[in-house]
């Protein structure tokens, strides 16, 4: 399979203008794939936090990073699907990733909330999810989150829909900016 027809994290976060310096939150970064992008764009000035609530894949991840020479990841065992889960300060990054967690979400509204706790004013979240199962090499096809759904989920959360992303053949995805007023956070 050719890596552009498959999910490639570089691209969707360019295509989110991810810069120098930023402050990332990599939401369910599982083994890192979206962290470590993040973490080469953004370059020794952004930092990137990978939370998991998968606390043994944390510390590879860590040390995967500073292997391949990125000093600018942080870790932290969290659950996203709770209110403070992620233990990020509130209003202060600028991108949040969200790439293939919603499928297995309990509470997929709360990963919205929790996004736009985290995100300052005028930040984004990347949304990335599976499109159908394909046989079995997705999600359980009862579990696949549609992308129509997702977008909805995200607006009545305090997002604003900005634009799609390019996520591959069996992916889609799009960018939300946060908006002034957004989530209640319960």
């Amino acid at each position: 399979m050719a890596e552009s027809s498959f999910l490639h994290p570089a691209r969707a976060l360019l295509s989110a203008h991810l810069h120098e310096g930023a402050r990332v939150a990599d939401f369910g970064s599982g083994s890192g794939f979206f962290t470590r992008a993040a973490a080469r764009i953004v370059g020794a000035r952004g930092v990137v936090w990978a939370i998991d609530v998968h606390q043994d894949l944390l510390p590879r991840l860590k040390n995967l990073s500073i292997q391949e020479g990125l000093q600018n990841v942080e870790v932290v065992h969290g659950n996203v699907e709770k209110t403070g889960g992620s233990h990020l300060e509130e209003n202060s990054f600028d991108l949040v990733i969200v790439s293939n967690i919603l499928f297995g979400a309990e509470h997929p509204d709360k990963i919205a909330k929790e996004a736009h706790r985290v995100l300052r004013q005028g930040g984004q979240v990347l949304v990335i999810d599976w499109s159908d199962s394909f046989g079995g090499m997705g999600p359980h096809p009862g579990h696949v989150v549609k992308e129509d759904r997702a977008r909805t989920l995200f607006e009545l959360n305090g997002f604003a829909y900005t634009k799609p992303v390019p996520a591959g053949e069996f992916h889609w995805g799009f960018l939300a900016k946060k908006v002034p007023g957004g989530a209640t956070i319960t």
